[in-house]
């Protein structure tokens, strides 16, 4: 079983700053990635950042420059730093884990149960 518990979020200005945490708890023995994507309302969920387990990131082009994910390997804790925050950041972030099958190897994933993060202007 896996745990997927997030952390952090709230109520901030504009320009304001905010982190948000993730530990990944249970079998994490094929843990391979982790995440934070966001969903506002009435909006599709978006990719907002990930982090593989060898440091490689990529980001949604809209935070490019001022959001950064970093990752705690022997915590399996996941960090999303947000700074230059916008009122088109305001949404429910998740946290996510990617994991392979041992025999297929085909990849899973696992979600947390969400943040609220508004920003107001």
């Amino acid at each position: 079983q896996v745990h997927v518990v997030e952390s952090g979020g709230g109520l901030v200005h504009t320009g304001g700053s905010l982190i948000l945490s993730c530990a990944v708890s249970g079998s994490t023995l094929r843990l391979t990635a982790m995440g934070w994507d966001r969903q506002a309302p009435g909006k599709q969920r978006e990719l907002v950042a990930r982090i593989t387990s060898g440091g490689s990131t990529i980001y949604a082009e809209s935070v490019k420059g001022r959001f950064t994910i970093s990752r705690d390997t022997a915590t399996n804790t996941v960090y999303l730093q947000m700074n230059s925050l916008k009122p088109e950041d305001t949404a429910v972030y998740y946290c996510h884990a990617e994991f392979l099958r041992t025999v297929s190897g085909s990849p899973y994933s696992y979600w947390g149960q969400g943040t609220q993060v508004t920003v107001s202007s």
